[in-house]
């Protein structure tokens, strides 16, 4: 949609930085959380959870726990058993996927610590947390799989002992099979020079601000949940598959959510618990998790081994990349689990120009808590495993990390452009965002200081790392989904009611989480009907208010949803040009629409405002026969590609040689996002996906010890960023509208988080190169860094010595090695 400014009238509000229409209430907490919530009557409900990490149950005993004081119920998973069915999973990759099932909780057998074994139900939320200590429970231990390279092998104990293996599934995309680009085996065969790495992604905890909360309220056979989740439309179709409450008996209420990041796409045991057992009692139930809790059960991210092998000749021309992963499923199968590593299948090729490419990827079953969306889900993966080697490529052959991608990437002029991974990129210059990035972090002074430091052997070294990025975003067309075996499809549907006094309620099936939709919601209607911007009431987040949905994930809102709404306005225009025609007595096609009014051309004073026309309808005394007193209307998008934002971020490092502690000097961006709605929004998700990539790369790592127990369980030990551990970041944008959607949106909400890690381990590595350090294990610790410099390897527990049992690169006295060449040559 271009929005144009006729002379005298107001100024687009698309583009202008608008204060957030709901900070106010959410800032000052005068607004309502699912915790907030409290009914007549309502029980308090809490979970016992396991202790060990994979065990038999041999023996449970409630009796103490219900003779406590204010309990009035305790359930184990034989009470549930022949109702709780299994947790869904809605992406099964291949048709040979192994889904072991999941229990709500568990009924002889746990696979995890933390997994629900008891629940207690109390008229007090601290009753039932004491009743938890009269259950007594005994276990049989079994053997614990935690290392996923180990859990492949032959002879390897089973996570689930009705399985054959503890692999989940093969999933193979080869470019030279489907079409999309040359034979990778020849193009490797045939290259001058192979590069080959094994990358670790750390296990992550999505560390969401508002802990789960789930409240569910029985009125007869109705049933009414709120929920601190994304997804309160899939919750609801899922949720009543799982119980067998029919769909339009159940309303799924998500009111104002602080945060989620993926880690509340999901359909969580404690909802599908809170549901049964407010069945069984008639009562309303409520479970708040407590934040150890959350870090403990509520899904982890990312935590894939990554084999990547790219070939070029020796000017430094890609010639084709394979990639190899295991991807850690933990324990079971969540939401979207086994399609995460999937969805950044077609994403290692990056912005390059790769003749050949070939991913494979096993989901390997590991007794810890199972992995599913974390912001960017299966694209930060891909971008940093790409971005990282193509760095690891321009030291082998001794080029300018920055001209190596200069050499590959895309250029500008040759947009629309198909990849190797099929992917049709739509817009984009990837060379004009890297030169305003290099003159906003002052890249030649830096480079000139990276200089004199090693000259003088000063103890704190510079490094300046890049990562020129892309991503696909606006989940997603419903036939790639469908292609995919994903089981739901990319659609988003909005509607917009008009109202006699000519304010405007837009309902949206795109689900806020602090991303700032009602603002951006109404900033697209005031401009596409007119009204002003104070006019406009977004609603959403319940669906008996707004039926429709896909809700909020993968950088989708703005982009498919916003679309949506522009598309209802579009045909609250056309209902109305037909009213305003007959009360104007003028032909439609005579009518002219801008800024709200409908002018009939040639007649100077002659129009109505759309407003007017609201209440016109709404009088319906003088309306054509045959149309209906109404110009409110519904939209569904569906999205002919994905959106692709890009960008270059530049990340300056200081490392200490001495202490092995790094400190970010300086931090610049310039990204892509297509036509910007709100600047304070985009500049906001750009802040805080930035915070959460450079976590990745510095602090952040969920960690489990031997028995498989969390052992970074609270943020004590889990190391979340603040303001003062991170620098001021100087950013900027380029405009290359998307073309598959009337915005020109692209996405923004995942952009920083993706692109961020791999330019701060490559800017740590740039300053330690020279010494000897060829990679470091994120997050990149003072100690991590210090082994790495001064004991050799990653820096990590465990560096990756030997060859590995995957096939992948092997390390050697004097460095990596290929599989099948050496790094210099065949």
């Amino acid at each position: 949609m271009t929005v144009t400014e006729e002379p005298g009238a107001p100024a687009p509000e698309i583009g202008q930085a608008r204060r957030r229409k709901e900070d106010a209430r959410l800032i000052t907490g005068r607004t309502t959380w699912t915790d907030n919530t409290v009914l007549p009557g309502m029980l308090h409900l809490a979970v016992l959870r396991s202790p060990m990490a994979h065990a038999r149950i041999t023996a449970i005993d409630v009796a103490a726990a219900r003779e406590r004081p204010g309990v009035v119920a305790v359930y184990t998973g034989r009470d549930l058993a022949d109702e709780q069915g299994s947790l869904p999973c809605a992406w099964p990759v291949t048709t040979d996927m192994v889904n072991p099932g999941h229990p709500s909780i568990a009924v002889d057998r746990v696979n995890h610590v933390g997994e629900a074994v008891a629940v207690v139900v109390a008229r007090s939320r601290t009753a039932a947390a004491d009743a938890l200590e009269a259950i007594e429970i005994d276990y049989e231990p079994l053997p614990v799989v935690l290392d996923m390279e180990q859990a492949v092998q032959d002879g390897s104990p089973l996570v689930h002992e009705h399985t054959t293996s503890n692999t989940s599934y093969h999933f193979v995309f080869d470019a030279g099979d489907a079409g999309t680009g040359a034979d990778t085996d020849a193009a490797f065969a045939d290259a001058e020079v192979v590069v080959s790495r094994r990358f670790v992604q750390q296990r992550l905890i999505p560390a969401f601000m508002e802990p789960r909360s789930v409240v569910v309220q029985p009125l007869g056979d109705n049933y009414t949940m709120w929920s601190a989740t994304q997804v309160p439309h899939i919750l609801r179709v899922m949720a009543a598959m799982v119980t067998g409450i029919p769909e339009h008996k159940l309303r799924v209420i998500a009111p104002d959510v602080g945060g989620g990041f993926g880690g509340k796409l999901q359909v969580n045991p404690e909802e599908i618990l809170c549901l049964l057992i407010a069945r069984r009692l008639g009562k309303p139930v409520k479970w708040t998790e407590t934040r150890s809790e959350s870090l403990m059960t509520a899904h982890h991210g990312r935590d894939q081994v990554q084999f990547v092998d790219v070939a070029s000749d020796r000017a430094g021309n890609v010639k084709g990349l394979r990639v190899r992963l295991l991807a850690d499923m933990g324990a079971y199968l969540r939401l979207i689990t086994p399609g995460v590593p999937v969805l950044g299948a077609f994403m290692f090729p990056g912005i390059y120009k790769f003749p050949a490419y070939r991913f494979e990827c096993d989901g390997v079953f590991t007794n810890k808590v199972p992995t599913d969306a974390y912001r960017g889900a299966g694209r930060p993966e891909a971008t940093f495993a790409i971005e990282r080697i193509m760095d690891e490529l321009a030291v082998t052959l001794g080029m300018d990390p920055l001209e190596l991608r200069r050499k590959n990437w895309i250029g500008a002029e040759e947009f629309p452009f198909t990849t190797v991974a099929g992917l049709e990129y739509d817009s984009g210059d990837y060379a004009t965002a890297t030169e305003q990035a290099l003159a906003l972090i002052g890249y030649d002074e830096l480079r000139a200081e990276q200089r004199r430091r090693r000259d003088t052997n000063d103890p704190v070294q510079l490094g300046i790392g890049f990562s020129t990025f892309t991503e696909m975003c606006g989940l997603a067309p419903s036939r790639v989904l469908g292609s995919l075996a994903y089981g739901a499809g990319g659609w988003e549907s909005a509607s917009i009611r008009m109202l006699p006094t000519g304010k405007v309620e837009v309902v949206t099936g795109s689900t806020p989480h602090g991303q700032g939709h009602e603002t951006a919601w109404s900033q697209i209607v005031a401009d596409s009907l007119g009204v002003p911007f104070e006019d406009v009431e977004v609603l959403h987040g319940d669906t008996s208010v707004s039926p429709r949905g896909m809700d909020t994930y993968g950088s989708r809102s703005l982009v498919v949803g916003g679309t949506a709404v522009v598309k209802a306005a579009e045909k609250v225009v056309a209902k109305a040009r037909r009213v305003a025609a007959h009360l104007l007595e003028a032909s439609e096609e005579d009518l002219e629409f801008s800024g709200g009014r409908f002018a009939v051309r040639g007649t100077p004073g002659a129009g109505m405002d759309i407003q007017e026309i609201a209440l016109a309808v709404f009088a319906a005394h003088d309306y054509p026969e045959g149309i209906e007193p109404s110009i409110d209307a519904e939209a569904t998008f569906d999205p002919d590609n994905f959106s692709f934002p890009h960008g270059t971020h530049i990340c300056a490092m200081e490392v200490d040689t001495e202490t092995g502690f790094v400190k970010i000097r300086r931090y610049a961006c310039v990204d892509d996002v297509g036509t910007i709605v709100n600047p304070t929004i985009v500049e906001g998700q750009v802040h805080g996906g930035l915070a959460q990539g450079i976590a990745q790369a510095l602090y952040e790592e969920a960690v489990y010890d031997a028995e498989g127990n969390l052992t970074t369980g609270t943020f004590v030990d889990y190391l979340l960023p603040s303001a003062t551990d991170l620098p001021h970041f100087d950013t900027g944008t380029t405009v290359h509208p998307a073309t598959g959607n009337p915005l020109g949106a692209k996405g923004v909400g995942e952009a920083g988080c993706i692109a961020s890690t791999p330019a701060v381990v490559n800017a740590a590595l740039d300053a330690v190169r020279h010494l000897g350090v060829t990679d470091i294990r994120m997050p990149l610790t003072p100690e991590r860094v210090w082994r790495a410099l001064h004991t050799g390897g990653d820096g990590g527990d465990r560096a990756a010595e030997g060859s590995n049992a995957y096939g992948g690169a092997r390390t050697t006295e004097s460095g990596y090695e290929s599989a099948d060449h050496e790094e210099a040559g065949q």
